[in-house]
């Protein structure tokens, strides 16, 4: 399959996933996760060791489920996501080795500290992430092919789309705030947000010293 002149596994499962994004995102989020894998992809073209190209598909295309109307849960929403991927694959008869990788890349997607020390399914699929949203080694992808993949999959106001639905999600689950990217939107735009400090939270323990 050729994705933005960029060739893509063509398997049952990766489409199979796609479907799954497509159905259950808006189309600024699908287009999102869209453009993510195939800056992935083209990351780890030299990488060494290489990627499974299926896992790192999987994790790309379904790293923001936890977004959804579908699949929000009351977890953070990086592992409702993870979760959700998860169950799609167990459906599907996928090895426990190969779900966990798809369970950590997705899980910690938004953790840069420690996604990038872990397997490389994992590193590439944050790594894709980040170029998408933060620009974080856009330097690294040829201007012709990022004109390809913007062409395929256009942004559709991203930058405020993103932020009204991490907003969103603020609201909706302030207690999953505390240690993810979410602190940051919510202190920045959620008026009356208050996020818990761990410094308090260490001082606070039930103990004497």
């Amino acid at each position: 399959m050729v994705l933005a002149g960029i060739k893509v596994p063509d398997t049952r499962l990766v489409r199979d996933a796609m479907d799954l994004a497509r159905s259950s995102s808006e189309p600024f989020l699908f287009n999102h996760v869209m453009r993510s894998w195939l800056f992935s992809v083209l990351l780890s073209e030299n990488a060494t060791p290489a990627p499974d190209p299926e896992v790192l598909a999987v994790s790309s295309v379904l790293h923001d489920l936890g977004l959804t109307d579908r699949f929000s849960a009351e977890e953070r929403f990086e592992v409702d996501g993870a979760n959700a991927a998860r169950a799609f694959m167990k459906e599907r008869g996928i090895s426990t080795q190969r779900m966990q990788l798809v369970w950590d890349a997705i899980a910690l997607h938004t953790t840069r500290s420690i996604a990038l020390h872990k397997e490389p399914e994992v590193a590439m699929a944050h790594s894709g992430i980040a170029v998408d949203v933060l620009g974080a080694g856009l330097d690294r992808i040829l201007r012709d092919r990022q004109e390809a993949i913007l062409a395929a999959f256009p942004r559709l106001t991203l930058k405020s789309q993103f932020k009204s639905t991490l907003c969103n999600v603020v609201l909706r689950k302030p207690a999953t705030s505390f240690d993810n990217i979410l602190r940051d939107f919510g202190t920045r735009y959620v008026e009356g947000f208050v996020s818990p400090n761990f410094a308090d939270v260490v001082a606070n323990a039930p103990f004497s010293e």
